[in-house]
């Protein structure tokens, strides 16, 4: 079957609406589909209803920022109830850092000479929230860098102008908040982020014991030595298989909706257990 179980909106960093999402996926002929925007639950319900129409299955998703130890990382939360008051107010927590940050990028990449980068970006946005992608579609725009790893390298990484240090949740409050909404907490794109291999394995056993549910095996760029790699952590710790994109729909990223290595995931497999 072909599913996707992470994709955003412009109710996060996306770029299309909740219903465009779904005709996407209708497109891409997808049996299953999760809208998971950052830290938001607001496109959920658009989504849900044009899934209804096109009947075609819908799984309630969110991805959430978290902290563990040194690192930021993002869990996917799928299956949830979005009406749940604790999900909900944990949300609002992250995202009140997420405008307090920006307000502070904007500080940071004005003083390196880009001008009005906050309005700049703040007009990209859809929503109150302005996030790290919005800068970085802005720098590019404004040509002074050419894709998206170009301006974090530049400007949003490490000690760059464009870099916050702050504190997203705690990655345990992050898995109970999934769990109270009744959802299952999946480690979204575990080989993405910036730690060795022995590191990265620590870092899931501890989520394992706080309850992480999951982790994402396959994304859309996933080689079949990066979909083994990935099976072989989660079979060590026991953990289920998700899938997802990561579609966000800018025009310069190459990522499509619905277009991951087809694989066959088995008794393990997240949907088994929504």
């Amino acid at each position: 079957m072909n599913i996707d179980l992470h994709t955003h909106s412009y109710y996060s960093d996306g770029v299309l609406s909740p219903k465009e999402i779904i005709n996407k996926a209708v497109n891409a002929e997808c049996q299953f589909i999760s809208l998971t925007d950052h830290d938001s639950l607001e496109g959920l319900a658009e989504a849900e209803k044009s899934a209804n129409e096109f009947n075609i299955n819908f799984i309630k998703g969110v991805e959430i920022s978290a902290k563990h130890g040194p690192y930021s990382i993002h869990i996917v939360g799928l299956g949830i109830n979005d009406n749940n008051k604790t999900l909900i107010h944990g949300l609002q927590q992250n995202n009140q850092f997420r405008i307090n940050r920006a307000k502070m990028i904007g500080k940071g990449l004005q003083k390196v000479g880009i001008e009005n980068a906050y309005k700049k970006a703040r007009s990209l946005s859809k929503t109150k929230y302005i996030t790290r992608t919005h800068f970085a579609q802005m720098i590019i725009l404004e040509g002074i860098c050419q894709n998206m790893p170009s301006v974090f390298k530049k400007y949003m990484n490490g000690n760059k102008p464009g870099a916050v240090k702050g504190e997203w949740a705690k990655s345990d409050d992050v898995v109970s908040w999934i769990h109270s909404a009744g959802g299952l907490a999946i480690l979204a794109h575990p080989l993405r982020y910036k730690m060795t291999l022995t590191k990265l394995k620590k870092m899931i056993s501890d989520l394992k014991e706080i309850g992480l549910d999951g982790i994402e095996i396959v994304n859309s760029f996933s080689s079949p030595d990066e979909i083994a790699k990935s099976k072989k952590i989660a079979d060590d710790y026991e953990l289920l298989y998700s899938c997802g994109s990561d579609f966000h729909g800018w025009p310069n990223q190459s990522i499509e909706l619905g277009k991951i290595p087809l694989y066959d995931y088995g008794k393990k497999f997240v949907l088994n257990y929504l």
